[in-house]
């Protein structure tokens, strides 16, 4: 079985190749490194069975040619990160909508599996919570870039089911919450790296807003692993799941924990959201996960709790400080 990863250079897809690797598939990534690194899958290089290209999903005929020799496709190339979503939403749109369509497209012709990457952006501003994969989908103004990612996705999961009611092209939809762990950047307004880096360098930990905005990380390992289940079972076809962690900590706590396992001397410092992105800029209160659904489906839930993820990122974050 040959898998095919799109975006298998950044963060998730570089751990997602690993444990596909592990678990017996050919693995190629495609990635146009704008927002992945070749660091990711340096390590990778020599393991059989693994071949990566350096290329944009938007080069057709490349694209055509590698979704012909794979059984499944992973999109998860996409903009990702709130600061270049607010810096840059025609990258963002155009990337996320165009990128989804060509994918498909393509994987029509041979009818191959494609299990979409998407978000819990997409939940937006609804205050429904825990949220379900039936929950409405709440957006804010489109005058507020902050919501030009999450209406992209949402278009992407649009049509990705279009394609499976329509023309009957298998697709799986994955809503990932707060994905975090090693390999992670901070480049973007990744929380938890950003907060990490600057406790180990003693720099002031800055937190956006009052702090109080509660959110639920999911280590990288258990995603992966729910990906990869995913695809196996038919019963997921045509369907959306929630993949997550349901465990809330508040930004501020989350600061105060990574202050204190880092034992760093760094003052925890509040910066207004117009400061840190832009005037007017809306985030919401709280975004939880309902995981009953992939539960039900693959006796599935998360392992790893806050205290051993930031104890991987610190160690990580450590590492790469050591080696700069």
């Amino acid at each position: 079985m040959r898998a095919l990863i799109t975006g298998g250079a950044g963060f998730i897809g570089s751990h997602l190749a690993e444990a596909l690797l592990d678990d017996g598939y050919d693995v190629l990534v495609l990635d146009d490194l704008s927002t992945g690194s070749m660091k990711n899958i340096e390590h990778l290089k020599q393991r059989d069975r693994f071949e990566y290209l350096i290329e944009s999903v938007f080069n057709e005929q490349v694209l055509a040619e590698q979704i012909d020799r794979c059984e499944v496709v992973f999109h998860l190339a996409a903009a990702v990160g709130v600061r270049l979503i607010v810096e840059a939403p025609v990258h963002t749109i155009e990337t996320n909508v165009h990128g989804t369509e060509v994918v498909l497209r393509h994987a029509l012709k041979k009818k191959r599996l494609v299990l979409i990457a998407s978000t819990s952006e997409v939940y937006g501003k609804g205050s429904s919570l825990p949220f379900s994969e039936d929950s409405d989908l709440v957006m804010g103004s489109t005058k507020q870039h902050r919501w030009a990612y999450a209406c992209s996705k949402a278009i992407d999961e649009f049509l990705g089911l279009a394609y499976w009611k329509e023309k009957q092209l298998p697709i799986i939809v994955a809503r990932l919450f707060n994905t975090v762990g090693p390999r992670q950047t901070g480049r973007y307004g990744m929380v938890i790296p950003t907060l990490v880096r600057q406790a180990i360098k003693s720099e002031p930990i800055t937190v956006f807003g009052n702090g109080l905005q509660t959110r639920s990380f999911a280590y990288v390992g258990d995603v992966v692993q729910a990906l990869v289940r995913l695809v196996k079972v038919p019963e997921a076809v045509g369907d959306v799941f929630n993949i997550g962690n349901n465990e809330e900590i508040s930004i501020l706590a989350l600061a105060e924990k990574v202050k204190a396992l880092t034992e760093s001397p760094s003052e925890i410092v509040m910066v207004p959201y117009e400061e840190a992105y832009e005037p007017g800029f809306e985030d919401m209160l709280r975004r939880v996960p309902d995981l009953k659904k992939i539960k039900k489906l693959l006796n599935w839930e998360p392992k790893v709790g806050i205290d051993e993820i930031l104890n991987h990122v610190i160690q990580y974050t450590h590492q790469q400080e050591t080696r700069q």
